[in-house]
């Protein structure tokens, strides 16, 4: 499969998931900016893969982003950004989404496991996409951070030199 074949519009999300519910598969979901990929991101992605069949990732489109991280980011387009996840063996698909919350995202995606970084304990959830998930039978689980891996402290980097 051509990699950019894994880039799921929100329409073809539904389709998907039906097709992997249907073999029986357990979908690990998680969603984020991924602006520069670096090892932090790659660590996270592979150890959330190994919790199912298949790894989904939504992608923050760059209005979200910029909501997110202010002006400036990202860094990368939404559609680089999506190529370079969807290019990455443990990535199953991704998929864009608008806004600045996942919420949309997660009620389509419905996923087995949602999974979020270190940075974010279940208490600092976003209370709507934790409800989305717990509401439709999902297990939460938050993976550790790699330490001193992170996209704002490569932009520091960057900008230092």
């Amino acid at each position: 499969m051509n990699f950019r074949e894994k880039i799921l519009s929100a329409e073809a999300l539904k389709n998907w998931r039906s097709q992997l519910r249907n073999s029986g598969k357990k979908l690990v979901v998680t969603n984020g900016c991924f602006d520069l990929l670096h090892l932090g991101h790659v660590t996270y992605l592979d150890a959330a893969r190994q919790l199912g069949d298949a790894l989904l990732v939504g992608l923050n489109g760059d209005d979200g982003v910029r909501q997110l991280k202010g002006e400036g980011r990202p860094i990368n387009s939404e559609t680089d950004r999506a190529a370079v996840l969807a290019a990455l063996e443990m990535v199953s698909a991704v998929c864009i989404f608008p806004e600045k919350t996942a919420s949309r995202f997660l009620s389509a995606a419905e996923p087995d496991i949602y999974v979020k970084g270190g940075d974010y304990t279940l208490e600092s959830l976003n209370p709507e996409e934790r409800g989305i998930v717990e509401k439709a039978g999902g297990k939460i689980v938050i993976l550790p951070i790699v330490p001193g891996k992170s996209t704002s402290s490569l932009v520091q980097k960057i900008l230092r030199l």
